[in-house]
């Protein structure tokens, strides 16, 4: 039995793993976490920036890719504990926005500021339970290359946002997103998308959209 499966396999080594990796009551790793084992096992591409003001809650047993060319702003907090974080090149990720994996960004999308990303959420079946006790519920969320989401979006475990598709800023996306189209709302309606027949943004409903 190799050492990973011995620690899974006792309650009392879990815990002891788990206090030697998380401080006490909070969900980032230690420092010596972050500065002296993620950089061996994370990937940064050439020219990639992550802001020394935002927060890498990465750990090492989950994977996290930052591309080439892409930028992670200050107080923006990405989170891989329960899934892994990906992010493709060239990609900016705004101000004050939250990523919680498993989530996967292309290349070239536009994330402004303060927005929430997350393949993470409670169950709340159990009303014996605590919320914050009962199991997570895990769904990757994708979002494809070219797109652009508006300030103060959240989009919720399982979706996948299409390429070049814009949501429109304080929308919230319950479903997934077609490509070439733009959305709005809470929850997030289809509002246009791209005709490449008479290559214009149509509305939805518009004649020029039944053509």
């Amino acid at each position: 039995m190799g050492l990973k499966e011995r620690v899974k396999s006792s309650e009392s080594l879990t815990r002891l793993a788990h206090w030697m990796l998380i401080p006490r009551n909070r969900y980032r790793p230690r420092w010596w976490v972050r500065a002296l084992w993620n950089p061996f096992v994370h990937k940064r591409g050439k020219n990639a920036v992550f802001s020394r003001r935002a927060r890498k809650d990465l750990f090492p047993f989950r994977p996290f890719v930052l591309g080439a060319n892409s930028f992670v702003e200050d107080f923006a907090v990405i989170n891989n504990a329960i899934g892994h974080v990906i992010i493709g090149e060239r990609t900016l990720v705004g101000i004050g926005t939250v990523i919680i994996g498993p989530v996967v960004l292309g290349d070239d999308i536009l994330i402004a500021q303060n927005c929430v990303i997350t393949g993470q959420n409670h169950s709340y079946a159990n009303v014996n339970l605590p919320i914050a006790e009962q199991k997570d519920i895990v769904k990757e969320t994708i979002i494809e290359d070219q797109a652009w989401i508006g300030a103060n979006c959240v989009i919720v475990p399982g979706v996948t946002i299409g390429k070049h598709a814009v949501v429109a800023a304080g929308s919230v996306v319950t479903k997934n997103v077609p490509a070439f189209s733009i959305v709005g709302g809470n929850p997030a309606k289809l509002i246009r998308q791209y005709n490449w027949g008479t290559k214009e943004w149509a509305r939805i409903g518009n004649e020029k959209n039944k053509k």
